[in-house]
């Protein structure tokens, strides 16, 4: 048995199948074009895409964001995950029309279910969406800003990689900073190492989601390591999106052989086929990672978590003592 903790998942994008269907009959929804079989289906990522938004679009109250939360970390602690860390983003809520407070009461509400019934903690990241510009990052690094909540403890920002350039973002970033949130961003996955270096230099993040393309650089393999910066490696997503064509071509190993901090983690899980319990076993049977390895990449993810230092130790101990 291997403990295990997450720091990369978008939450819309961990809703089973099962869990979308149930929220399709719920408001008399056709999800037939999105759900085959049981299980999502998209070919390219632009249908993805579509397919991550069809979904995302049947959670319409606090109470289907409470369910969405509860059910997902139940899920991951019956597979020896003790922490997560989630993606959320007051901007959807705003757009399916709900209130950005009743969004975050639900997904809190679900947290602590979840906390209860298994153990489990979790905490929130807010994100801006990079296709939506500086204005969408700075909008939601104001809002969580202007109201803090416990279980929101980090900052980042998802969306398209390829758009709008690190500076331009940046201010919403200094925001959310201010306001003694973490900082992580999503770069080096669609887009190659210059979008990792360019977040480093404007955003000065503590995390990189993703970052594996930034092996194309050795200089900035070497800053990575030098400067500490984790990264939130999905290897799972980043094969189904052909951001490497074989986890034997994947970059996981080579940054971790250089000294950079890497961790396992499952993005939008059932869309790549994937789940925590996935990625810890392609880190063992992919990668060749020995429990004692994986152990540590969970020690790492706990390290670079955005919690307080008690909630940190009492992770860290639940670890050593398993």
């Amino acid at each position: 048995m291997v403990i295990k903790a997450e720091i990369h998942c978008h939450i819309e994008g961990a809703a089973s199948p099962a869990l979308v269907q149930s929220q399709a009959v719920k408001y008399g929804v056709d999800v037939s074009g999105i759900i085959q079989d049981g299980a999502f289906v998209w070919s390219d990522f632009t249908e993805f895409l579509k397919c991550y938004d069809g979904a995302a679009d049947l959670f319409r109250s606090a109470e289907d964001y409470a369910l969405l939360a509860e059910s997902y970390l139940t899920e991951l602690s019956a597979s020896d995950c003790i922490y997560s860390e989630f993606f959320i983003s007051t901007d959807h809520a705003r757009m399916i029309g709900i209130p950005e407070q009743d969004y975050i009461d639900g997904l809190a509400h679900g947290i602590t279910a979840a906390r209860t019934k298994t153990g489990i903690e979790a905490r929130m990241i807010a994100t801006g969406l990079r296709h939506e510009g500086p204005a969408s990052v700075m909008r939601a690094a104001q809002y969580v800003a202007e109201n803090p909540h416990p279980l929101i403890t980090g900052f980042g920002m998802g969306g398209d990689e390829r758009m709008h350039h690190p500076k331009d973002l940046a201010p919403g970033f200094e925001v959310a900073r201010a306001a003694g949130l973490g900082i992580t961003t999503h770069a080096g996955e669609l887009d190659g190492p210059s979008s990792v270096r360019d977040s480093l230099d404007y955003i000065k993040p503590s995390r990189i989601g993703h970052g594996v393309r930034a092996i194309e650089d050795p200089d900035l393999v070497k800053r990575l390591a030098d400067e500490g910066i984790v990264l939130e490696c999905c290897p799972g997503s980043n094969i189904s999106l052909n951001v490497f064509d074989s986890f034997a071509n994947h970059s996981f190993m080579a940054l971790r052989e250089a000294g950079v901090q890497v961790t396992l983690n499952s993005d939008d899980p059932p869309h790549f086929h994937t789940s925590l319990a996935r990625e810890y076993e392609i880190g063992a049977r992919e990668f060749g990672l020995s429990d004692a390895e994986l152990t540590e990449i969970t020690r790492t993810a706990l390290d670079a978590a955005f919690v307080d230092e008690d909630t940190r130790a009492a992770l860290k101990a639940r670890l050593g003592a398993a």
